[in-house]
């Protein structure tokens, strides 16, 4: 008995760094989609110069907290540019979005490759490590995981409590009528994928001390991001929270068995499943057992 504590402690460790990595990864997608209709292939480039802001301030010797600040303060600003110039054109347009947004993912990729090479100095995981029966665990990572529960804390008051949720959600549901009713349906898409571009941006800042800083680490995050919308749904919040927790404990399972590659596998078939059996994924399924009961 004494001998499977470790274990244990390995799995759920394991889980709590994939529940935070899904949750943070999609968080951003999750809300230029769900509340947009936007497939966002730049999403893992947004989070690309959120690292690439924090890295490049940490390096010019601004404090790291601060360095994260910077990361996604430029990535919010980028986003809303993109929003006013490029992407309000394309609403109601979802292949043209998607071969838009992939043509800006392809322009940042190589406009970092050439403006700051192939790749940038590391930061380095701060806080240390744990220590439990030998075996040692990154702080940082389980620092990560608090962090994403704390944003979709925040998600939840914000798009659920406040004035500016319900006029986002009303754009969403019926744009015709909320601008009929007075609501500025221009601003609350501009605001909306302004706040998905800053969680973008905050993944990518939050990861910058974990990775190298290459032009390609987008692709890192893009996979799972989009993994995790797919299975959670249109909903945001429940979606996106059921996806991270199914998800998180499917790759924390095969990769503490089988190694990464079988966790990322997993995840994979586990999309493909969804896909066939709940099309509307979890939030669907949430809605239908609403109805039925």
């Amino acid at each position: 008995m004494v001998l499977l504590i470790p274990q244990v402690t390995n799995l759920l460790l394991q889980f709590l760094d994939s529940f935070g990595f899904l949750i943070l990864a999609a968080i951003g997608l999750a809300v230029i989609f769900g509340m947009m209709g936007v497939i966002n292939l730049a999403h893992g480039e947004f989070i690309t110069v959120g690292a690439y802001g924090t890295a490049l301030s940490y390096n010019a010797g601004v404090p790291l907290p601060v360095a994260m600040a910077i990361g996604v303060a430029v990535t919010t600003v980028f986003g809303l540019i993109l929003e006013f110039t490029i992407i309000r054109r394309l609403y109601g347009r979802l292949l043209d979005s998607m071969v838009a947004t992939w043509g800006i993912s392809l322009i940042i990729i190589q406009g970092l490759r050439v403006i700051f090479g192939s790749s940038l100095p590391s930061i380095g995981t701060p806080l240390g490590s744990i220590q439990y029966a030998g075996y040692s665990y990154s702080s940082y990572r389980l620092l990560l995981a608090g962090v994403s529960l704390l944003l979709l804390a925040v998600l939840y008051w914000m798009f659920t409590k406040t004035k500016f949720g319900t006029h986002a959600r009303a754009t969403i549901q019926n744009e015709e009528m909320s601008r009929a009713l007075g609501v500025n349906t221009n601003r609350m898409y501009l605001l909306t994928f302004g706040i998905g571009s800053a969680l973008a941006g905050l993944t990518g800042a939050l990861y910058a001390p974990t990775m190298t800083i290459v032009p390609g680490m987008g692709s890192t995050f893009l996979v799972e991001a989009f993994v995790t919308v797919v299975v959670g749904g249109t909903s945001v919040l429940i979606g996106t929270t059921g996806a991270g927790l199914v998800l998180g404990a499917i790759n924390a399972i095969f990769s503490n068995l089988f190694g990464t590659f079988a966790g990322r596998m997993a995840l994979l078939l586990t999309t493909i499943l969804v896909i066939r059996l709940l099309p509307q994924g979890i939030t669907g399924f949430i809605e239908s057992l609403k109805r039925v009961s």
